[in-house]
């Protein structure tokens, strides 16, 4: 008969098996510290949105909003709804918007601050670091459009990093101006590009016309030679644009954050004005050193039939601040699955062993080994495992309420009754 093949995961996901879900259990409370810190709400977004959200937020001429949508397949929901108009998530700040609006949270007090931490999806080729699903930290403050916002969130996002103890990462800044500038810096954009259509590649070409502030993203190596030359938005920034830029780097400047000065940077999403900034990591090197970076989207609510609302925002790669933090640091180690291992010895002891396994859980993790296997080789288990302590009892132990206490890290070993092991394992 022939052996059928094992199934694996699909191409493009992992699983984040417990050495390395160490470091993003330290990654994802650093992060909801340092929001909390700054009075940030935490909020749970749904993994699919419909389509219209995506492609009225982030743009249809961005990756995001094209190439990598995952979108579900068509089928006639119970409520007459199609599936083809649903996709997974590629980003959270249109859903974010989405939910503040939905949710009456415009209606309160603004601006609104919140923050999630979940998974998002690309429909693209997998890359080291670059996963069809993966995990970020999101934060947004929605409401008021003060660029003293912009830098909080850029001092918050910092601190997070810093906490970790994540160095050598560099923070890049630029404006890329609104509605009132920005249409004359394309202009002055195309001027530039056209001459040079022909020299471009294919998608360059076409956004030369259809979306020049998207030749920035381009990462083809013969387009790279021209963007050097190419004329900078913040020379062409309107009065409002240039004093909401200057004012977001006195703020910078008065907490002490370093950064540089990118005019080619715009981030990859339409909906993005004034403020975008970048945090990269030098040991991750070419495309794929970003740790994550932001924004203001003042038009984004519009874009989704909401009311014109301001807002400005982050996204941060877990998975990628995770394997920095493993690079700089050094691997995380798990803690211990259990501190307590209960191992009986003999049969009939399953009662007796879960009755001790429930009275150590009251103060410590605690795992009863159940197995037929011999003490010898439950204790070779144990001393691998990173446990603490060991409670082992045979048949007349179990009888007299009491078990034998072993310290693994010492090898100190008592006889301890069944009430007493509280106090044993505060010590």
């Amino acid at each position: 008969m022939p052996t059928r093949s094992a199934v694996r995961a699909a191409r493009g996901v992992r699983d984040i098996l417990p050495a390395e879900r160490a470091s993003f259990a330290v990654v994802e409370h650093a992060a909801s510290e340092a929001a909390r810190r700054y009075g940030y709400q935490e909020v749970e977004l749904p993994i699919i949105e419909p389509v219209e959200l995506i492609e009225r937020g982030v743009g249809s001429d961005t990756d995001a909003g094209s190439k990598e949508l995952y979108r579900l397949e068509p089928h006639g929901d119970a409520d007459g709804e199609s599936a083809a108009r649903l996709v997974l998530r590629p980003e959270a700040t249109a859903s974010m918007v989405r939910a503040y609006f939905q949710g009456n949270l415009n209606q309160g007090a603004q601006p609104v601050r919140l923050f999630t931490i979940g998974p998002l999806f690309r429909h693209d080729k997998p890359q080291h670091l670059r996963y069809r699903q993966f995990t970020q930290f999101d934060v947004e403050v929605i409401g008021d459009p003060s660029p003293a916002y912009d830098a909080e969130v850029i001092e918050m996002t910092w601190g997070w990093l810093e906490a970790m103890g994540i160095g050598r990462v560099a923070l890049e800044l630029n404006s890329i101006g609104d509605a009132n500038c920005r249409p004359q810096y394309l202009r002055a954009l195309q001027d530039y590009y056209r001459p040079l259509r022909d020299r471009l590649c294919p998608e360059c070409q076409r956004r030369v016309e259809e979306n020049p502030l998207r030749l920035f993203d381009c990462k083809e190596a013969q387009c790279q030679p021209f963007m050097a030359a190419a004329p900078r938005i913040t020379d062409h920034l309107c009065p409002a644009c240039a004093a909401a830029f200057d004012e977001v780097r006195r703020l910078l400047d008065a907490a002490g954050i370093e950064y540089r000065l990118n005019p080619r940077l715009v981030r990859g999403l339409d909906y993005y004005t004034r403020t975008v900034f970048e945090y990269q990591h030098e040991a991750l090197g070419g495309a794929q050193n970003s740790l994550g970076g932001g924004g203001r989207y003042d038009r984004l609510a519009a874009d989704l039939g909401y009311p014109d609302t301001p807002g400005v925002g982050f996204a941060g790669g877990v998975d990628r601040v995770a394997y920095m933090l493993q690079h700089d640091l050094g691997a995380v180690t798990p803690p211990p699955a259990a501190e307590v291992l209960v191992l009986p010895m003999g049969e009939g002891l399953d009662r007796a062993a879960a009755q001790v396994g429930r009275l150590c859980r009251g103060l410590r993790p605690t795992a009863v080994d159940y197995s037929a296997r011999s003490l010898r080789a439950k204790m070779r288990a144990a001393d691998r495992s990173g446990a603490r302590w060991a409670a082992i009892m045979n048949a007349e132990e179990a009888e007299r309420h009491v078990v034998q206490l072993r310290n693994l890290i010492s090898g100190e070993q008592r006889e301890v009754g069944w009430d007493a092991l509280p106090e044993a394992l505060a010590r």
